[in-house]
């Protein structure tokens, strides 16, 4: 016999769990069904762990210098096995907190693969859950109304596939049981991005292959030229307007080459692995999609404003539905789709006031238009742009690299964008997402009177320099 709740929800992850502790917060019963271990890939192959790594670099680096500093440190050492322990140790403290959570808000787990089935006898709609555990006997759960959040996975390169050891996934990187003396990247996104910096302060040495004419294409032209210079000026190789061709891999006892092809030359690159970091693809394949109405266009799952699928009984969050593929924004999806099913409907979510981070060194992060964008949306455009190296705390931090650049509508004075690279950046930003929120013009934001010595007086000197004021340029 089926077993009834309120709300189900296929998928753990931060898309997931939020939207189950949502609903039973509105005084549902709620249900998860999750194959793997709650928290998705965020918490398991993507942000937490990949983020402990970046730490663990960035100490071993200010060790390294710590001379700088003028503290004698005689020798340091990388031990990569205590690195990858205290990965492990933060993501299982974290899964027990989402455990807890899960008890607190008397939300049933569900071990095991979920597939939607179709009408049946349990239900004149599809959305009735087959529940098929490791072990032991399968289970089915019958949804009221049923959140799909299955989330997404790395995304091959056309004709190479994953082997998780010369050829590796992002979630491939994280389990690596040495570090390899030399890597090719192929893809300069987000995720090669990290990867590059967090490498080369491992003492890796680095090739990043972009197909766009520069590396980090879709943010602000300004952040991806300065991410750029400061990793080259750390050692990393990119090559950018390049594609890898597939068909050229080679594996050999030395390692990996593959050609990549530059306006029509060709170069072999030669490494110890090669990581594939393109993109990520939508986990829509073996969960009964077939047996809904649910739309699949592109490979994602179409939603409306409301985050309904074909079948209004059937929601769809997260990376599964392909707008913002970040741990946040699912979460947000989540909380919006619960409103929706309490009240019948949701305001839209704002995706243009979505803070997005590059947690590299140097940080990046932005929020709203770039430059580019707003000039294309045919906006008459007033910049105004700080250095960080004009700050006394951006010096004593021994990171006085990068700056905020602020995008103003000339029109309205509404800030439309905010891009920053440098020290803090991911922390930096969402005052600029705040800005954005509340409409706020340039000159609003600089009538706050930022703390000193502080990296937040770089807002306020740019801000004052949309229209020519700041004071310390």
């Amino acid at each position: 016999m089926a077993r009834e709740f309120d709300v189900v929800v296929l998928g753990g992850g931060p898309g997931g769990y939020v939207a189950a502790i949502r609903a039973a917060q509105a005084g549902k019963s709620v249900a998860i069904v999750e194959q793997g271990k709650l928290g998705g890939t965020c918490l398991h192959r993507g942000c937490i762990p990949s983020k402990a790594f970046l730490k663990s670099a960035a100490v071993y680096q200010t060790v390294k210098h710590a001379a700088t500093y003028g503290v004698d440190v005689p020798e340091s050492f990388l031990r990569f096995e205590q690195v990858k322990q205290r990965k492990q140790e933060i993501v299982d403290g974290l899964e027990a907190g989402i455990q807890h959570l899960m008890k607190k808000g008397k939300i049933e787990v569900f071990h095991g693969r979920g597939s939607i089935l179709g009408p049946s006898i349990f239900s004149p709609m599809p959305g009735t859950i087959s529940v098929e555990p490791e072990e032991g006997e399968g289970e089915l759960i019958l949804p009221r109304q049923l959140i799909v959040a299955t989330g997404s996975r790395p995304r091959p390169l056309n004709g190479l596939a994953f082997d998780s050891e010369y050829v590796l996934s992002s979630d491939d990187a994280l389990d690596m049981a040495d570090l390899p003396k030399s890597i090719v990247i192929i893809g300069g996104g987000v995720i090669g991005v990290e990867w590059a910096s967090m490498l080369t302060d491992f003492d890796v040495a680095v090739t990043v292959v972009e197909f766009s004419d520069r590396i980090l294409p879709t943010e602000d032209a300004a952040v991806s030229r300065e991410v750029a210079r400061q990793l080259k000026k750390r050692g990393v190789k990119i090559h950018t307007g390049a594609a890898a061709q597939s068909d050229t891999f080679r594996m050999s006892e030395d390692g990996v080459s593959i050609a990549i092809d530059r306006n029509g030359e060709q170069t072999t690159l030669e490494a110890d692995k090669l990581l594939v970091a393109i993109g990520r693809m939508a986990n829509v394949e073996g969960i009964g999609i077939e047996n809904t109405n649910i739309v699949v266009e592109n490979g994602f799952i179409q939603v409306d404003d409301h985050f309904r699928t074909k079948d209004q009984h059937i929601y769809a969050i997260g990376d599964v539905i392909g707008r913002l593929q970040l741990a946040h924004v699912a979460s947000a999806e989540g909380v919006k789709a619960v409103e929706a099913i309490v009240h019948g409907t949701t305001t839209p979510l704002e995706y243009a006031f979505v803070p997005r981070c590059i947690y590299s060194v140097p940080e990046a992060a932005s929020v709203g238009l770039t430059e580019d964008e707003a000039k294309r949306a045919g906006m008459d455009v007033k910049v105004g742009s700080f250095s960080f190296n004009g700050l006394g705390k951006a010096r004593i931090e021994g990171e006085a690299a990068g700056f905020i650049k602020l995008v103003s509508d000339a029109k309205t004075d509404d800030l439309v964008g905010v891009h920053i690279v440098g020290p803090k950046a991911t922390e930096l930003i969402s005052e600029g997402g705040l800005a954005l929120v509340l409409n706020a013009t340039a000159w609003e934001v600089g009538q706050l009177v930022h703390p000193h010595p502080a990296l937040s007086e770089a807002f306020g000197e740019a801000a004052l320099a949309v229209d020519g004021l700041a004071v310390h340029a």
